[in-house]
């Protein structure tokens, strides 16, 4: 798929990225067995922590090189429990329709 997601666990610990993701942070070396709240602000790791406490989302819309993304973060869970959290980062027209259905 053409996102890039990154798969974390309770720490913060990245224990996947696919390749998207791999490309993405390329500059930063291979990132899965490191933490992800070293390169996060106070405020993103507070929103990081809160996520992880309730098992809830996160959405938002930045520009980065260039380019527009959609960020989705939410939870995943192992046998009903919290085990960390997942990032889907996608590339978005500088538009983006609406529709009401």
């Amino acid at each position: 798929m053409n996102c890039a997601v990154t798969v974390c666990d309770t720490e913060g610990k990245i224990i996947y990225m696919n390749d998207k993701a791999k490309e993405t942070f390329a500059s930063h070396g291979d990132l899965v067995g490191k933490n992800l709240m070293g390169c996060h602000s106070e405020r993103s790791k507070a929103i990081i922590h809160k996520l992880l406490e309730t098992g809830g989302s996160n959405s938002y819309t930045i520009s980065k090189a260039g380019l527009k993304k959609m960020i989705y973060q939410t939870a995943w869970r192992e046998n009903g429990k919290v085990a960390g959290l997942v990032e889907i980062s996608m590339v978005i027209p500088d538009t983006l329709p609406h529709y009401e259905r």
